[in-house]
């Protein structure tokens, strides 16, 4: 039998709604401008030819209703609400007819952005680690199984300390769930346990200590965060 020099991480999990069982976490492909109005705001055109991704580890991962301190190294914490997509089945280098079969279910998430370190970076052309990739960076809620929620044009929104920030559908995403899991299982092998982080719409903006997040869609379960103070 194989020994750690160390005790290894507890695998990341979220919870099922309805269920005790957890749904472990591979890794999570976020897609970038995938909602044009977002794209427009952050100053840069929507690639129709194919969508691009930035990944996030899964210790990103925290569970609806943490608190996060605010994270080292930024002035510039921002929000993005997003629908996620949980993978349960195999797919490399499937066709369209195969996609939706490799969808396990769907959840509320935030994709939290030290935008500070991202607009360097990108200033650079440099990779987005440092700005989208840190502990707490995915924030999501529990997940509803496919067979109890049908992708459409259900409302996505998020507030802070009540106000209204974020609203659009998830129907005015330029890159439909389809063609982003055809198109990154011509490039990985997806697994069960992998995510979609599948964009945000317009409205993206900084954060503060203390703030209270909520993020909702349509027919899944909301996605709550408290932004505690710096460590």
């Amino acid at each position: 039998m194989s020994e750690y020099l160390f005790p290894p991480p507890p695998p990341a999990a979220l919870p099922v709604s309805g269920q005790d069982a957890r749904f472990p976490v591979n890794r999570i492909f976020c897609v970038g401008r995938n909602y044009a109005a977002h794209a427009a705001e952050m100053g840069a055109e929507v690639d129709r030819e194919a969508p691009f991704y930035f990944l996030k580890s899964p210790h990103a991962v925290r569970q609806s209703g943490a608190i996060l301190p605010y994270p080292p190294g930024t002035r510039d914490l921002h929000h993005e609400i997003e629908l996620v997509v949980a993978i349960g089945a195999p797919a490399f280098r499937i066709g369209p007819a195969q996609a939706m079969a490799a969808v396990w279910g769907y959840g509320s998430g935030l994709d939290m952005t030290r935008r500070d370190l991202q607009v360097r970076a990108k200033e650079k052309r440099q990779p987005w680690d440092l700005g989208k990739n840190f502990e707490g960076a995915a924030v999501i809620s529990a997940l509803t199984p496919a067979r109890d929620f049908t992708p459409g044009a259900q409302h996505i929104r998020l507030q802070v300390n009540g106000s209204l920030r974020q609203e659009g559908g998830i129907g005015d995403m330029v890159w439909p769930i389809p063609e982003l899991i055809v198109d990154l299982s011509q490039y990985y092998h997806l697994a069960p346990g992998d995510l979609i982080m599948t964009g945000t719409p317009a409205g993206v903006g900084a954060v503060a200590e203390g703030d209270r997040l909520v993020g909702e869609i349509e027919g899944l379960a909301a996605v709550e965060l408290t932004i505690g103070p710096a460590e």
